[in-house]
Parts: C-alpha cells; sequence; structure tokens
C-alpha cells in the first residue's frame, strides 16, 4: 500500500481542442476516478482516501467547475474519448475506472470503446442506462428544486447542503455544473437508449456498488444495471444515497480495494528504458 501524497494539478492539451485538468496523488496502481453531475468537488476527498491504494487520477469534465467545454464536446461517448486520449497521453495500463453517477456512465463508455488500458471498472450509483417502471425512473434533478435534490441524494441530512447557506457564487456555480451535466446527459434524460443492450460486450470484471438509500436512482434500478453485464458483481451500501464515497467512504474503499485484489495480481510497475 502507498502513502498518498499532496495532490499535484495538471493542465493536458488532448485532441479536438480539449485542455483537461485533472489532478493526479498517489503511486503504483493506476484509478481514474470520474465525477458525475455534482462536479469534482463531490469525489476529491475520496480521492485522498483511494490515493493510499494507488495512483488517482481525477480529472474535471470540461465544463465543470469554471472550466472550459469546446462546442464539439456535447456527448457522454464524446467524454469518454477525452480520457482514452488521457489514458494514452499518460501510457497507464491496467487502468482500475470508478465513476459515480455520470462518471459511472463515462466508466461504462469507457469499457465499450477500448480496454486495452482499462482492467476494471467500478460503478458507484452509476446513470445510462434506461430501465422501465417507476421504481426505477432517474429523478429529474433538472426540474426539482436544490433542498429535494438534496433530500433524495443524501441519507445523512447532516450532509445535505442546504441552498440557504451557499453565498451566490456557490449557487452559481452549482447551477453552471446543472447545465454542463444537461449538455452531456440531459437530451434524452440522463440515458443512452442503447447503452444497456450493448453492456453485456464489456469484457473486463465489473463492480457495481449502489447507496441503499438513493432517491436519484433507486437500488432496484442498480440491480438492473448489474444485470445488464455478462458478469457482474452488485454490492449495497446501507446508511448512503446518491453518493457513498461522501456518506460511507471506508465501506466503499474497502469494496473497491477487495475488488482490485479479487480481479487481479500483485501490482507491479511497468519497467522503463
Amino acid at each position: 500500500m502507498s502513502d498518498s501524497a499532496a495532490a499535484r494539478a495538471h493542465l493536458t492539451p488532448l485532441a479536438d481542442d480539449v485542455t483537461l485538468a485533472w489532478e493526479d496523488q498517489g503511486a503504483g496502481r493506476p484509478f481514474l476516478l470520474l465525477h458525475g453531475g455534482a462536479g469534482p468537488a463531490s469525489v476529491l476527498p475520496f480521492a485522498t482516501l483511494l490515493a493510499r491504494h494507488g495512483r488517482v487520477i481525477t480529472p474535471t469534465h470540461p465544463g465543470f467547475a469554471g472550466r472550459p467545454r469546446p462546442d464539439g464536446l456535447d456527448s457522454i461517448p464524446r467524454l469518454a474519448s477525452v480520457y482514452l486520449d488521457l489514458l494514452r497521453h499518460l501510457d497507464l495500463q491496467d487502468v482500475t475506472v470508478v465513476g459515480n453517477s455520470i462518471g459511472g456512465w463515462i466508466a461504462a463508455e469507457l469499457a465499450l470503446s477500448d480496454t486495452s488500458r482499462i482492467g476494471r471498472i467500478v460503478l458507484v450509483n452509476a446513470v445510462g442506462i434506461h430501465v422501465a417502471g417507476t421504481d426505477t425512473e432517474i429523478a429529474d434533478i433538472f426540474v426539482l428544486p436544490p433542498d429535494q435534490t438534496g433530500r433524495l441524494a443524501f441519507h445523512n441530512p447532516a450532509l445535505r447542503p442546504d441552498p440557504a447557506t451557499l453565498t451566490n457564487d456557490e449557487l452559481a456555480a452549482a447551477a453552471a455544473n446543472r447545465a454542463t451535466a444537461a449538455v452531456y446527459a440531459g437530451d434524452p434524460y440522463m440515458h443512452d437508449p442503447q447503452l444497456r443492450r450493448r453492456l453485456k460486450n464489456v469484457d473486463v470484471p465489473v463492480l457495481v456498488a449502489w447507496g441503499k438509500g438513493d432517491g436519484i436512482v433507486t437500488p432496484a434500478y442498480g440491480r438492473a444495471y448489474a444485470e445488464s453485464f455478462a458478469a457482474a458483481r452488485f454490492e449495497l451500501i446501507a446508511d448512503a444515497g446518491h453518493f457513498p464515497q461522501i456518506e460511507q467512504p471506508a465501506r466503499l474503499l474497502a469494496l473497491i480495494s477487495e475488488f482490485v485484489r479479487h480481479e487481479t495480481g500483485p501490482y507491479r510497475a511497468p519497467v522503463t528504458t
């Protein structure tokens, strides 16, 4: 197990006029940690915990947190192509991709696009598929008031953001993040109609971890997600909602660590010449 180090910030020019902001911490086995519509702040504390177990790359999706987004970068598959480009740029192999919410959808697209550098994926309360039924509908975060979204997203009331305590700048930043999420995943809302049937073609190990108290995407939706793969583990996390990495970080970390140990041998650093 490696000791985590302070996160190092990077700006990397990639293809199609994308300049990607990302943080890098830890050393050893590589992880790509992808945030959802709540922005990078929703995963950065967890990145520090995960960095005790390897090297963690945590990008900010273009358009989030004030970062520019090229006009042509307007879908989850195109965003996935940015991260394939990043993995190639960094020459990473056997990467564990961990994605929460929209980030989980990106992870699924990565696993369908090119697994030459990807060893396994972890979906954490992911969106991206359509599942028929009233108990599997995705709550519409674009129309719900922020306080109601918070009640659906968090199991622990003490951890729910209180819109009344946010500054105007913080409210504007949150609104900008929602607007960017709508560009990537707003039409059709939070899913690709073809994604679910394609997931059977994923050829790397899959862990689907789900906060039991999620009111945005329910555990029934999560089970259907896991069952869409040819083989996937499904794990419920008690006392957590849409963001297990915030409400139950130790439990999520333990699930990821055990999954990686079970699905791979000891990590050996690439030999450089």
